[in-house]
């Protein structure tokens, strides 16, 4: 038979378990959660940064045209560079999440040691 006094500790200890466990729980919800919104906060970054490209290519494409009434072949030019300048631009921002988030988990990683 189990000792009253050694009952008492394991009770007292599967109560501060479940309690660590329902701390956790809630806390991994909301990591879940923020993280969610981080990730639709960098997509849209990602796809501003490359429709910014485009606007600002058609507007000095368009402008450079006017300027020297060729509409076609400048516009069409520019176009295309602002397309890869905003891949590039792109690109670029992915490489600085990606750095961010291996710092992060790195330090993480430290932490636990």
């Amino acid at each position: 038979m189990i000792d009253p006094a050694e009952r008492e500790r394991l009770k007292r200890l599967e109560d501060r378990i479940r309690a660590l466990k329902k701390v956790e729980a809630a806390e991994s919800g909301k990591r879940h959660q923020d993280e969610h919104y981080s990730q639709a906060q960098l997509a849209w970054r990602m796809v501003i940064e490359l429709v910014a490209g485009l606007g600002i290519g058609f507007g000095i494409g368009y402008a450079v045209d006017l300027w020297l009434g060729t509409l076609p072949i400048f516009l069409v030019l520019f176009i295309l560079l602002g397309f890869a300048a905003g891949v590039r631009v792109m690109m670029r921002s992915a490489a600085e999440i990606q750095r961010q988030q291996v710092a992060e988990q790195a330090a993480k990683d430290d932490k636990r040691d």
